[in-house]
């Protein structure tokens, strides 16, 4: 069995105050997959850079206070590398790799983009890049005969079922026709599989990341956009997929919720 979770922590240094540190204490995941960390490993207390029985490999942004993933996993990485071969987004803290007996779990923060700017410029270029990547990582895996999963904050809603206003979003970025056409190129170009929505296939979300604006949380208007995205046997071994949605909205501590998926052996 493997069980593996993605949050995006939203500033790791603010969720370790608000109860990130509980949470991992009870988890049975084996990998901890961490997006938007905004923080180098130093300025991290020591429990929640290290926590006990955990091996963690951080890859923080080139700019101070920005973007950040990091990896935490019960047993020691075989292999780790930090990036996916570009030189615009490898110091980025978008995108770190580790490898398990098996399997290659990599942890994700693809840009959020906003409309009209160059920040969505930004994103697609990242996206230019990095499906042609996802292709190699999958046939370069399959050769040695392993899996792969990324995991992440992939800031895309991929279908109308992944968000709850569809309807008003359809101009913003995450939602965009382009956007959506990309993520599927990722299923069907590149073999990927959504694990949640392989085993949740009629299911209006499970949303992971809702606006702290306004009663979203408590409305449940969210957004599906962390994803378990895993090559085609492994997705054929996920038997279970929940996103972790806090109790009540004092109970959060990030906008978005941890999403976990078990995989049989």
């Amino acid at each position: 069995m493997l069980t593996v979770t993605t949050v995006n922590v939203n500033g790791l240094r603010a969720a370790a105050k608000k109860g990130f540190l509980p949470w991992l204490g009870g988890t049975a995941a084996d990998v901890v997959c961490l997006q938007e960390v905004r923080a180098e490993p130093g300025e991290l207390t020591a429990p929640v850079r290290e926590p006990d029985g955990w091996h963690t490999v951080h890859a923080p942004a080139d700019t101070k206070g920005r973007a950040g993933v990091a990896v935490y996993t019960r047993r020691e990485p075989e292999g780790v590398r930090v990036g996916f071969g570009s030189a615009e987004f490898d110091g980025s803290g978008r995108y770190l790799e580790v490898d398990l007996p098996g399997v290659t779990v990599a942890s994700l923060y693809l840009p959020s983009g906003e409309v009209g700017t160059e920040r969505q410029e930004e994103k697609e270029r990242f996206m230019g890049e990095f499906l042609p990547y996802l292709k190699e990582l999958r046939e370069r895996a399959a050769a040695g005969g392993r899996e792969v999963l990324v995991c992440g904050d992939w800031n895309i809603a991929h279908r109308e079922a992944d968000i709850k206003n569809w309807k008003a979003n359809r101009k913003k970025s995450g939602f965009l026709p382009e956007e959506r056409a990309w993520l599927s190129r990722v299923y069907d170009e590149a073999a990927y599989v959504d694990v949640v929505r392989k085993l949740h296939p009629d299911a209006e979300g499970p949303y992971s990341w809702w606006s702290y604006r306004g009663r979203a949380f408590d409305n449940d208007a969210g957004w599906r956009i962390d994803l378990l995205v895993g090559t085609q046997g492994l997705a054929e071994r996920a038997v279970k997929a929940q996103v972790e949605r806090a109790a009540s909205y004092d109970q959060r501590w990030s906008d978005h919720a941890p999403v976990t998926a078990v995989f049989g052996g």
